[in-house]
């Protein structure tokens, strides 16, 4: 968050966005110093890599903030996808051929910047709107603060995946 743009946010909304940047900065910590082919490397039993999981936070970022501002139909409806939708969406946790990790922390900082730039200027945090068709959605609307809120626990859950792979990877801690 640039620091003029925090001066002019206060209250809620400022506490949301501090919490969303502590989030993001640990997340983007777990990759200082690392290659392309680090990022993209397995290290533990799962499939995650520290590049994926920077790309997966930026799209479920992007999406969010999509849904804020369109709705329900700017997400799609996940009950209707196909082999190759979930193909793509399982292509977000990797680091694919071409992809670099200086592409991919700079795509999250831009869709960070859009976040950062467009909670303030919202003018109710209390707007809803119904949620997209999921098997895994237990609710059937969400507010714009709900939806902060799922970003900033997304990119925080994330970020402790992403300790835990850096420290399989090299023995680097980011937290601790």
């Amino acid at each position: 968050m640039d620091v003029d743009n925090a001066r002019a946010v206060t209250g809620e909304r400022a506490d949301l966005l501090a919490a969303l940047a502590k989030a993001r900065h640990f997340l983007r910590f777990t990759t200082r110093d690392l290659t392309d082919e680090q990022a993209g490397q397995r290290s533990t039993a799962s499939e995650l890599c520290l590049g994926g999981l920077v790309k997966h936070v930026t799209s479920c970022e992007r999406g969010w903030v999509d849904f804020i501002l369109e709705g329900a139909s700017a997400m799609g409806d996940f009950t209707q996808m196909t082999e190759e939708d979930w193909k793509r969406r399982a292509d977000e946790f990797t680091m694919l051929p071409g992809e670099t990790l200086a592409g991919v922390l700079d795509a999250y900082a831009e869709v960070a910047r859009r976040t950062d730039e467009l909670i303030p200027a919202l003018p109710d945090l209390d707007v809803r709107h119904e949620l997209p068709k999921a098997p895994w959605n237990t609710e059937t609307h969400w507010s714009i603060r709900r939806v902060l809120l799922h970003i900033v626990d997304e990119t925080a859950h994330h970020a402790g995946h992403a300790d835990i792979i850096r420290e399989s990877l090299d023995g680097a801690k980011s937290m601790g």
